[in-house]
């Protein structure tokens, strides 16, 4: 009787937890046995496991050969595991413990041939090993440079099992650690581009200053679309925390690129408005996978003619967008995804949608059933709504617009003046600031809070609303350079929701 064993990683969201893998050869007619509440992909493993095995030229056990992993009531998916189940198998057959491998986390799928395969989920797999403590991880060579944007533990890469299977026995090398080379900085398009719209550029800017959601309607062809694609240009780098949050949702996702996997610009999601309520917020059978939502997180998810869109997918992102976390539950456990968006809506006035609005055919009915597409709760939670109108050629004047570069600076300027302002309370940006906070102590002056407590006295205004109208009005403050909101920023801030001063 053998008993070899190895380490790895199952992956939960963006969650990991430690799978200890057993391989025992036993007595008994020669056979595979899989223990662990393995999904079928890591059943299929032991075929591939074997013929990895054998096509190296090592001896395959002709016994009852029982592998488990633990722990053993612990849904397990994907392909991952192969690499270290093929470990504990050779471990076994030599009779022969390598302190490499109990000290190892190992990743990877292998090939028939024996050439270990890239996975998914490398990047949250290594956070989960460090954390933890584990001195060394080994990953196919083609996610090295994924692994390597994680401090604090060795980092290997392997190409086939021959070479892992020497490296264990203390005769081989692996190719080490990587920097990962930055991604080519993007030219953003240019907020000079748009024509006209003041006001809804400057909306633009309000929101990239606060983290704000945004509204957009408007005849088609009026620059809905262009100013939501100028919005990432405005925000500023991610953190090193909020770039490793971001780049594991997509290593999660397989979106990362080989050679520069780490993500460090706000992303820029658009689904097309036909998408599912899966395609929207995540999911799948088994564990759930994230979506559009997740992979926007940190940055900007843009929904274009959103009356389009179904219903449940939209009524899907109330809680997520309250929360900056989304946690679909499916048949194999919860997965947990950071959602930390700003959503940007845009839509037509109508169905048939003119380039001028007094040519519309549509009904009275059919014009309000548009435009109640979404609902109350929902659109309390967007925080700034621009109603845009066709401009003349005639009006347009020679002067461009301000370019990206001149806004960014006063954007990137008011996030600082935000941050250096909640970093106490552990918050970075006005639109992730709590309620309470804003009660009390940082708590307006009785003149600026009057018409605000009029617009809730008299309904026009829900109490999330009243939080909200506040958050704007402190990024108002902040690209201004003022020390603390006026009544000037908050009649402003309210007239962005639609509620008057009266």
């Amino acid at each position: 009787m053998a008993l070899g064993r190895a380490f790895s990683v199952a992956v939960r969201g963006v969650d990991g937890e430690l799978v200890e893998i057993e391989a025992d050869i036993g007595n008994g007619l020669p056979g595979v046995h899989l223990v662990g509440l393995g999904d079928a992909a890591l059943k299929e493993s032991r075929d591939r496991v074997r013929a990895a095995i054998t096509n190296c030229k090592f001896s395959w056990p002709q016994a009852r050969l029982t592998l488990a992993l633990s722990p053993a009531t612990l849904p397990k998916a994907g392909s991952l595991y192969d690499m270290a189940l093929a470990a504990a198998v050779l471990s076994a057959q030599v009779k022969e413990d390598w302190p490499r491998l109990e000290k190892t986390v190992l990743l990877g799928e292998l090939a028939l041939d024996g050439r270990v395969r890239p996975v998914h989920g490398v990047l949250p797999a290594v956070l989960t090993a460090a954390h933890q403590g584990w001195p060394a991880v080994v990953v196919p060579v083609e996610n090295l440079a994924e692994a390597s944007l994680v401090d604090g533990i060795e980092v290997w890469g392997v190409r086939t099992l021959k070479q892992l299977h020497a490296w264990l026995a203390g005769n081989g090398k692996l190719a080490g650690r990587v920097d990962s080379r930055l991604p080519e900085p993007e030219v953003p398009a240019d907020l000079a581009d748009v024509v006209g719209q003041s006001q809804a550029r400057f909306a633009v800017e309000v929101a990239a200053a606060g983290g704000h959601n945004l509204m957009m309607t408007g005849p088609p062809g009026i620059g809905k679309t262009m100013l939501a694609q100028r919005l990432p240009g405005l925000l500023p780098p991610l953190s090193h925390q909020d770039a490793l949050e971001v780049t594991a949702i997509h290593s999660v996702a397989g979106l990362l690129a080989g050679d520069t996997p780490l993500i460090t610009r706000p992303p820029f999601v658009a689904p097309h408005h036909t998408s599912s309520v899966v395609a929207l917020v995540g999911g799948g059978s088994g564990m759930a996978r994230p979506g559009a939502l997740s992979r926007a997180h940190r940055g900007v998810l843009f929904l274009d003619e959103f009356p389009e869109i179904n219903s449940g997918a939209l009524e899907a992102l109330r809680t997520p967008l309250e929360d900056g976390e989304i946690r679909l539950a499916r048949r194999d456990g919860v997965a947990r995804y950071h959602c930390r968006i700003q959503l940007v809506l845009a839509a037509n006035l109508c169905p048939c949608a003119p380039p001028d609005p007094r040519d519309c055919v549509c009904g009275a009915a059919e014009r309000r059933r548009y435009r109640t597409k979404l609902s109350g709760p929902l659109v309390d939670r967007v925080d700034l709504r621009v109603e845009m109108h066709a401009s003349r050629e005639g009006t347009f004047s020679d002067e461009e617009g301000e370019s990206t570069a001149v806004v960014r600076e006063r954007v990137w300027a008011a996030r600082e003046a935000a941050a250096e302002r909640w970093r106490p309370y552990g918050f970075s940006t006005n639109a992730e600031v709590s309620g309470a906070l804003l009660r009390r102590e940082f708590r307006l002056g009785a003149d600026a809070m009057k018409p605000l407590r009029t617009a809730v006295d008299r309904g026009r205004l829900s109490i999330r609303g009243r939080d909200r109208t506040l958050r704007v009005a402190w990024s108002l403050c902040d690209l201004a350079g003022r020390v603390a909101p006026t009544k000037e920023d908050v009649a402003t801030a309210m007239s962005f929701r639609g509620v008057g001063e009266s």
